[in-house]
C-alpha cells in the first residue's frame, strides 16, 4: 500500500479527466454556436438542448479543476493510532462476503478509481457514509454503515 502513488495516480486520472471533459466542452460550445443551430422557430431547440449541454460540461470542467487544486495541494499524512483514519487515509477493507475493498480518503473526487498494482483503489470523502463511518476507527475495527436502509459490515484490515 504506497499511498504516494496512490496520490499521483489520482492527480494523474484527474489530469486525464480534466482533458475529456474540455474536449467535450469544445464540442458543446462549438454545437451551441454554430450558424446551423441557430432557432428559426419556437419549436426548434437545438440551439437551446447544445447551449444547456455547454453549460453542464463547464461545470463539470470546474469541478475536476476543484479536486484537482485539492489533490495537487494535499499533503499526505502518516496514520497515527491515536487519531484513527483521518483525511488522506489508505484503508483496506475486507466485507462481510470477504472480499477486499482498497480506499482513499480524499478532500474531492468521491468515487474515482484508479488501479494499481491490479488492485482496484476507490476515492471516498469524509461527507459519504462510508467516509463519515471509517473517521476515527483504528486497524482491527469493525465499521457498520446503512446506506438505502441496508447495513453493511466491514473490518478495518489495514490503513497507511
Amino acid at each position: 500500500m504506497n499511498k504516494p502513488r496512490i496520490h499521483q495516480l489520482i492527480i494523474d486520472k484527474l489530469v486525464a479527466d480534466l482533458q475529456v471533459a474540455q474536449g467535450a466542452l469544445q464540442t458543446a460550445y462549438e454545437a451551441a454556436t454554430h450558424e446551423e443551430n441557430i432557432a428559426e422557430n419556437k419549436y426548434d431547440t437545438l440551439g437551446l438542448e447544445a447551449g444547456y449541454l455547454a453549460h453542464g460540461q463547464a461545470r463539470r470542467v470546474a469541478e475536476i479543476e476543484q479536486a484537482l487544486m485539492a489533490y495537487r495541494q494535499l499533503l499526505l499524512r502518516a496514520f497515527e493510532p491515536s487519531r484513527g483514519i483521518q483525511l488522506t487515509a489508505l484503508v483496506l477493507l475486507e466485507l462481510e462476503s470477504g472480499a477486499q475493498r482498497m480506499l482513499f480518503l480524499g478532500p474531492d473526487a468521491a468515487g474515482l478509481k484508479v488501479m494499481d498494482a491490479g488492485r482496484e483503489v476507490m476515492v471516498i470523502t469524509p461527507r459519504s457514509p462510508m467516509g463519515q463511518g471509517l473517521l476515527g476507527k483504528a486497524q482491527g475495527a469493525r465499521v457498520e454503515i446503512r446506506v438505502a436502509k441496508q447495513r453493511q459490515e466491514f473490518e478495518v484490515l489495514e490503513v497507511v
